[in-house]
């Protein structure tokens, strides 16, 4: 039983299923979705292959950082790099995860669906990864990856790259740098140990990297007001009119805390941002989501 917890471990259920909430709510909001009869079957299985291509990606990035993870506090018990689990076995973990999933993705949905999968795996994998040691331009490397599952959920309803799932990515996508500046603060001392490069200054965390955080919360409100001008989601009645409401609100929210923090400049400000960040995606999404249904 606790080699089969080790093994969930790898999969980094929290995140996992964070990321592949944007890809079922990215193709909830298609009109392809629709069509389909089995609905709901279909969203277990997007689940699934999604799960295991992220649970893949998160495997490998562990055996990829074990030294690194071991001399971390927040990660010295994970599985590879407390020993539980051996680089080998991690390895083999990750391409079995990862294959079932690409099978899933493209043989239940279709195969630029599977595509899109494979290729967020790789980036996330070996191009994030390794380069979070060489340069702060790791967090723009891995916002791609991160911001996929939009396009990944967009393509598996609607078989095809329009502009609603390019919307759906760039709103992942700049969410992501006000997201991982913020955990990037807060674990600065760690990382710095580490030797990961986050933050988008050198000298850590300063007022500029606080700027940034209220520069991109505030370049999300016309991509998060966008579906509303494009037709994917209406506002023309009551649950449309909530639902921009819904949306309005996360913004002014996302960006109060934002210039606390660049007012403030301590841990727990980029805390409360951090925090911030986990709520504003879900509440918009479902915001979105509550228009259309």
């Amino acid at each position: 039983m606790n080699k089969i917890k080790d093994y969930l471990l790898l999969i980094k259920p929290s995140l996992s299923i964070m990321v592949v909430f944007s890809s079922i709510m990215s193709f909830a909001l298609t009109k392809g979705s629709e069509n389909y009869v089995d609905f709901w079957e279909r969203i277990l299985l997007l689940f699934a292959g999604g799960i295991l291509v992220t649970g893949s990606a998160n495997a490998i990035n562990q055996v990829v950082e074990k030294d690194t993870d071991a001399i971390m506090k927040r990660t010295a018990k994970r599985p590879v790099a407390s020993g539980r689990v051996t680089p080998k076995e991690g390895w083999v973990f990750a391409i079995i995860t990862g294959a079932a999933g690409v099978f899933i993705l493209g043989h239940y949905f279709n195969w630029l669906t599977a595509a899109l999968g494979a290729f967020s795996l790789f980036l996330y994998a070996f191009i994030y990864t390794p380069l979070k040691k060489i340069s702060s331009m790791a967090v723009l490397a891995g916002a791609v990856p991160g911001a996929l599952p939009c396009l990944i959920g967009w393509a598996a309803g609607d078989n095809a790259l329009t502009l609603g799932g390019w919307i759906l990515f760039a709103f992942q996508f700049l969410w992501q740098f006000p997201h991982f500046w913020a955990i990037a603060w807060v674990a600065h001392r760690d990382y710095t140990t580490a030797g990961f490069k986050l933050l988008p200054a050198d000298e850590g965390p300063t007022k500029f990297t606080a700027l940034q955080t209220v520069i991109y919360s505030l370049m999300l409100v016309p991509v998060t007001l966008a579906p509303y001008y494009t037709g994917m989601c209406s506002y023309g009645d009551v649950k449309g009119m909530i639902s921009l409401g819904l949306v309005a609100l996360a913004n002014a929210f996302m960006i109060q805390r934002c210039l606390k923090l660049y007012s403030k400049m301590d841990v727990g400000s980029a805390r409360k941002v951090m925090f911030a960040s986990y709520m504003y995606l879900p509440v918009v999404m479902l915001a979105w989501l509550l228009s259309k249904i």
